[in-house]
């Protein structure tokens, strides 16, 4: 049984949503999906947050700043398209070479027989 008693720390991001109350959003442009995303969690409960997200050309700008703050990287899709599970052309993950866990794909590497 959980004691709940760290409930206070846990925070969940939310970046998309491909399903609401059985309906399939897969099809819908990412914009679309966001902004259903963002009226659901206005009457969001503690600890459940819209992901924050920018729009234009400021990829290298954006990803500078997230390196500077320790973060991972960066995903940057485009606003009119549908959702498309594993790799595509319409989305690209930046990593921030510098992150630990870029150290760690580097460890299991070089383990490999």
């Amino acid at each position: 049984m959980h004691s709940r008693q760290h409930d206070d720390e846990v925070q969940l991001y939310a970046f998309d949503m491909i399903e609401l109350d059985g309906e399939d959003l897969r099809k819908l442009p990412l914009s679309m999906r966001k902004t259903n995303l963002e009226r659901m969690l206005a009457r969001r409960v503690d600890g459940i947050h819209l992901a924050p997200f920018e729009t234009g050309e400021i990829g290298p700008e954006l990803f500078r700043h997230a390196c500077l703050m320790g973060l991972e990287g960066i995903v940057s899709k485009r606003v009119d398209r549908p959702y498309r599970a594993g790799p595509s052309k319409d989305w690209v993950k930046v990593k921030n070479r510098e992150h630990p866990a870029m150290y760690r794909v580097r460890d299991a590497r070089s383990r490999r027989p």
